[in-house]
């Protein structure tokens, strides 16, 4: 008998994961969390060895009044863990030190980022013109010149960017959307200035060939470190996409522990993929993360504790099993 190729041969041995939840998952919440809740977060996130946490957004309180304490949070976390000043040549497999960023959707986001002494931010658009105007309250094309008031000025400043690109797999308001328009938005936010470009599956729609189609145009056009992948787990394909994306050789991807998430302009759309579930499975694909699965387990269990209900993720539910090369 002749045995199939190996369809994970070519699959990173290595892989970044960026974690979502402090800020994608805590917005999404009905109660707003304490501070003090938010830091016990944090911290479990960092004891279990995530180096890249997007801890908060600098927007108008009135937008998203569970992250008003963004400045006070930014400041906190920043004294109690000190890290060196941001390089450009941060390597962002291996050997990278702990990094929080922050969303800034305009200046005066960047300008509170700045004195709260994040180093990193990360700025958001929709390839869809229906949600970006929800979401933003602005067209496409107008967020765009808006971010040269943010990513240009940032980076003189010495700050890293990172961009996202939502509803690149569909939209719940204009259903599917051309895979070339969202890539063209992505490289134009690569071309001013941010080192990598998030794109998401905003209400988890997508499916494995749909996935292959867009990463496959992402990667024909931007370098493979500027791609990473940020998905939903609506309809329960979220990892089956991020294995697609694995063998095409992609090595960022987002993730909210527990699963939490979702999008307030984005009727239905459930949580990110759970940061311990994704990596359960890739550690047992024999791939890196730097993180411990046991620790991630607890700072699930300690993120149900903070918001005070059942997280959706799977693995610090069904707890771990030994995994085997």
């Amino acid at each position: 008998m002749t045995l199939a190729p190996d369809l994970f041969a070519a699959v990173p041995g290595r892989v970044s994961l960026y974690e979502v939840s402090p800020r994608d998952g805590l917005q999404n919440e009905n109660a707003t969390v304490p501070l003090r809740g938010k830091l016990r977060l944090v911290d479990a996130l960092v004891a279990a060895g995530l180096k890249r946490i997007e801890i908060t957004s600098f927007v108008s309180p009135k937008w998203i009044p569970q992250l008003a304490d963004a400045d006070e949070l930014a400041e906190a976390l920043l004294a109690a863990h000190p890290t060196p000043q941001a390089s450009s040549t941060d390597h962002l497999l291996e050997g990278q030190r702990l990094r929080f960023s922050a969303l800034c959707p305009n200046a005066r986001g960047l300008a509170r980022a700045r004195a709260a002494g994040i180093d990193e931010i990360a700025v958001f658009m929709s390839a869809s013109e229906t949600h970006n105007r929800k979401n933003i309250n602005k067209s496409i094309d107008a967020t765009l010149a808006e971010f040269e008031e943010t990513i240009g000025p940032a980076l003189d400043y010495g700050m890293r960017v990172r961009g996202y690109v939502s509803t690149v797999w569909g939209c719940p308001y204009e259903g599917d959307i051309d895979p070339r328009r969202a890539i063209e938005i992505a490289l134009k936010l690569h071309e001013m200035g941010c080192y990598q470009v998030s794109l998401g599956d905003t209400i988890g729609s997508g499916t494995p060939r749909q996935t292959r189609d867009i990463m496959a145009r992402a990667l024909g056009e931007l370098p493979l470190d500027s791609v990473a992948m940020h998905m939903h787990d609506t309809r329960g394909t979220a990892l089956s996409n991020i294995i697609v994306g694995l063998e095409m050789g992609v090595r960022h991807f987002d993730a909210s522990v527990g699963g939490m998430g979702g999008c307030p302009y984005a009727p239905g759309a459930a949580g990110n993929v759970a940061t311990e579930d994704l990596a359960y499975m890739l550690h047992g694909m024999g791939i890196a993360t730097g993180l411990d699965l046991e620790r991630l387990v607890e700072a699930a269990k300690a993120a149900e504790s903070i918001v005070g209900r059942a997280l959706p993720g799977k693995v610090h539910q069904a707890g771990i099993r030994s995994l085997r090369a």
